[in-house]
């Protein structure tokens, strides 16, 4: 019997796509079952999802974005287990396997796993994503507003149930993007979270070579923190909504931080960078110093480097706000 359905969410990434598929039918469980979902692109996605035959499922949807693409996928889904895989990344061959033993150990409603950072052209960088490890019982900092260190997208696993509760997510023209927000953090809210401390898949990043700096694939530096607070307010009336769980107004999250960083002190000028950590660097610095998730070490390392950014060598400051903000940057030579 299919206990897992990996979910490939595709708009115009056809040069990736054949890789994200090939990735999932190459699974050591051989009952695993592939779904891909085009969300109306205009490339080559059909012509490669069509190449495929009958090795995977296929479903067609004029273009609404990610979220009405990760609504359909939940509806959809009657496995016990689904991965919501982007388009762009990959999942090792063991994958499947090695999440569903875990699975089977605990009463879970995720378990989520290291995702290596590749470039557009598949290279690996050295870095992997998250860098600290999440508590079982993400829920709890959870309700006190601290997003805990989760992988994008392709590095959760859920219980099919759990996602029923969270999705659908509202759909509007300012609401399109970030569905794993939603699913990640709204699954937190129903139990425990499991995670496997190695790499069982691959997350490309090929939106920031250009700048140097990056918030995310999809999200630019500056628009990221409107967005993730937008998404926020929208959990929030999920879960009071759905699960009967009040979140407060704010939250904290070092990501978000990170782009207010980035966004005030790249190329910024030393009067500049010297004025922003003096007046505006309060979220920031608590977003590290007061961060459940961290240990000293890392909360020291990163504050040692965030420091740079006050020296008057704006090449030094400029890469240490690459090296925080991108992973890319870490590249080992």
């Amino acid at each position: 019997m299919q206990r897992m359905t990996i979910v490939i969410c595709n708009y115009n990434y056809g040069r990736f796509l054949a890789g994200a598929i090939d990735s999932s039918l190459s699974q050591d469980d051989l009952e695993t079952r592939v779904l891909v979902i085009d969300d109306g692109s205009t490339d080559d996605s059909r012509q490669i999802i069509e190449s495929y035959g009958n090795r995977i499922e296929a479903h067609y949807k004029q273009n609404g974005g990610q979220i009405s693409a990760y609504n359909d996928a939940v509806n959809m889904v009657d496995t016990e287990f689904m991965i919501l895989l982007d388009s762009d990344d990959l999942l090792y061959k063991r994958a499947v396997s090695e999440v569903v033993r875990v699975f089977d150990a605990g009463d879970f409603v995720k378990v989520q796993f290291r995702l290596d950072v590749v470039d557009a052209a598949g290279r690996p960088s050295g870095a992997y994503v998250p860098h600290s490890a999440a508590p079982i019982d993400c829920g709890t900092p959870l309700r006190r507003g601290w997003l805990y260190p989760s992988p994008p997208a392709s590095g959760n696993v859920y219980r099919t149930s759990a996602l029923k509760k969270i999705f659908p997510v509202p759909q509007a023209s300012t609401n399109r993007y970030g569905a794993d927000f939603y699913a990640i953090y709204g699954v937190a809210l129903l139990g425990d979270i499991a995670t496997v401390p190695k790499s069982l898949g691959a997350y490309r990043v090929h939106g920031s070579e250009s700048t140097g700096i990056d918030f995310a694939n999809s999200d630019s530096n500056d628009k990221a923190p409107k967005a993730l607070t937008r998404r926020w307010t929208i959990l929030r009336q999920i879960a009071r909504a759905r699960l009967a769980v009040e979140l407060p107004p704010s939250f904290h999250d070092f990501s978000l931080e990170k782009a207010h960083f980035c966004s005030a002190v790249y190329r910024a000028s030393f009067t500049m960078r010297w004025r922003w950590v003096s007046r505006q660097s309060h979220g920031y610095l608590r977003s590290i110093v007061a961060n459940p998730f961290w240990s000293y070490r890392k909360k020291i390392g990163t504050l040692a480097l965030s420091s740079l950014c006050l020296l008057p060598y704006s090449r030094l400051s400029d890469f240490a706000v690459r090296y925080i903000s991108n992973p890319l940057a870490r590249r080992r030579p």
